[in-house]
């Protein structure tokens, strides 16, 4: 989400230092689950939310100002069925792609909107836009549960595949089934807000750089793609046929932003510690004056991400 994932903490709440802690890319896991949105079914039908519901809503405006519009222009050109766009949100969280995306297309839209945690689905289909660009009428449906049947033929009539924060927490397997149902069903994918594991923060630390390779390490455990997420999507859709266009996508996020970055510190600090707890004692003088310098107005934070479109050849059809 994230975005993306941040530290296996409990869910997001006070710990027991007194900070609120809700993980720098969004997903909120117990010790020993996996931060992701699956591909293939696993796990029992009753379990914890992956997603940090405050989290979501915090970044929401940094997200929205951060995607890259540039991407659309395709899309717009390609025409929706009889029946308008089809989309598919994957781990759609609050909604918050839906609320961006669909006022900026025209035409009568559905939009199938996929999560694990039924709380989140609810927030997200009564939040969800009910009117596009052009006036048209929203619907929305709700598909609770991993994104595990997510084949071509699940995506039989779909626009669009869409998503937010999601390849970073993925694996190089996921990304490949994935990539296979969207290409299989000559449908495009925009996903949007991929980690590219570069931070920007002036004024700078001599610790940055050492705090950043620690994030970015945690975001590989398990077999988790984090910051190499991009590099694969693209290889693995150019490899079946698709076109695919990358654009820059960062936060920037300034005085302005200070809720959102404090969270954000502790989460991307937090995260960094447990891959490497000998950074703990300088990581909480950095943390604590990183946050002063936030409250004060006087930290700038760049979080580098990207945006990814991938244009497959229409079902059916030649490009």
């Amino acid at each position: 989400m994230p975005a993306q994932p941040g530290p296996s903490e409990p869910e997001a709440g006070p710990r027991g230092d007194g900070a609120d802690v809700i993980p720098g890319a969004g997903p909120v896991v117990r010790p020993g689950e996996r931060a992701t949105v699956r591909l293939r079914d696993g796990g029992p039908e009753e379990e914890p939310p992956r997603y940090a519901p405050e989290w979501l809503q915090l970044r929401e405006v940094a997200d929205a100002a951060a995607r890259a519009e540039d991407l659309l222009d395709p899309l717009r050109i390609r025409e929706g069925g009889a029946d308008g766009l089809v989309v598919h949100d994957l781990g759609c969280g609050t909604g918050s792609m839906g609320r961006w995306l669909a006022p900026r297309l025209d035409g009568p839209q559905h939009w199938v909107l996929h999560d694990r945690d039924p709380y989140l689905l609810h927030f997200a289909a009564v939040a969800s836009p009910r009117a596009a660009a052009d006036g048209s009428r929203v619907t929305v449906e709700t598909r609770r549960g991993d994104v595990a049947r997510l084949t071509s033929d699940a995506l039989t009539g779909a626009s669009l595949v869409t998503a937010s924060a999601l390849l970073d927490v993925l694996t190089r397997e996921e990304i490949g089934t994935l990539a296979t149902a969207c290409v299989g069903a000559g449908c495009p994918a925009l996903l949007t807000l991929t980690v590219a594991g570069r931070v920007e923060l002036t004024p700078a630390d001599p610790l940055d750089a050492e705090i950043t390779e620690a994030f970015n390490a945690h975001q590989r455990r398990n077999g988790l793609l984090g910051p190499d997420a991009l590099t694969v999507a693209c290889e693995a859709f150019s490899e079946r046929g698709a076109t695919v266009r990358v654009h820059p996508s960062p936060w920037r996020l300034g005085r302005e932003s200070a809720p959102l970055t404090a969270q954000w510190l502790r989460g991307w600090v937090g995260a960094a510690v447990e891959q490497r707890p000998e950074l703990r004692e300088p990581a909480e003088r950095y943390l604590r004056e990183r946050l002063a310098a936030c409250e004060a107005g006087e930290l700038h934070v760049v979080v580098h991400h990207s945006d990814l479109l991938a244009l497959p050849r229409p079902a059916g059809g030649t490009s």
